[in-house]
């Protein structure tokens, strides 16, 4: 077990009685850390929001994608995309993510959608570029719905890239590590940004590609 593991299995006993009969206790039960395997032999699921504010204390998740990783490969069936009733206006972060208040018309309920998620994220390890940004997000939903913060295991390709830039003594500069910019180090396609799928399935591209170098998580 990893210590990253250890601190949170420590950290949901604090938070038993809350969860328990929900979806995210179905979660926790679900995920065993058994011994350390190679990665290949693991899962994953990439993870990337859209919010209407960069803080979570005045923002809202408008949109969450998934897409697993099983096997070393990307089935593209796993990916979902799903719209998060917000409460108000998306204001004027629809001109960074393009998602207009019209379009949350059919958009699911933040129940809803996180019981897909976490039915999808059962047994699996998250996988984030910027997991803090992500993570603060899921977070706060996961309090106001269950009680408890999400607390699962998670990667975060962003600052496994930033440790490799640093241990080949590279002189990061701004915008360095955005995904757009890692994935090119790693010659991977140039995809349009701000869609939570497809910077979820850009996210697990670039996983694939540091694990395949020999990165260590």
């Amino acid at each position: 077990m990893s210590w990253q593991q250890a601190a949170l299995a420590l950290r949901r006993l604090r938070y038993r009685r809350q969860v328990r009969g929900t979806a995210l206790e179905r979660c926790w039960h679900e995920w065993q850390a058994g011994p350390r395997r190679d990665w290949r032999e693991q899962e994953f699921l990439a993870v990337d929001a859209e919010m209407s504010s960069l803080d979570p204390q005045e923002g809202e998740l408008l949109s969450l994608g998934w897409v697993a990783i099983e096997d070393a490969a990307i089935p593209l069936a796993s990916g979902e995309h799903h719209l998060l009733q917000p409460e108000r206006s998306v204001g004027q972060s629809a001109t960074i993510h393009h998602l207009r208040d019209c379009e949350f018309e059919e958009a699911l309920s933040p129940r809803e959608v996180a019981e897909r998620f976490l039915c999808a994220a059962s047994g699996r390890t998250l996988v984030f570029h910027n997991a803090q940004l992500d993570l603060a997000f899921l977070d706060l939903a996961c309090e106001h719905l269950y009680g408890a913060p999400l607390l699962l295991p998670f990667a975060d390709t962003m600052a496994i890239e930033h440790r490799q830039m640093q241990r080949r003594q590279m002189a990061i500069k701004a915008g360095d590590l955005r995904l757009g910019a890692c994935r090119e180090r790693y010659n991977l396609p140039v995809y349009p940004a701000h869609n939570a799928l497809v910077d979820a399935l850009a996210t697990a591209e670039l996983l694939l590609a540091q694990l395949e170098r020999g990165v260590a998580l």
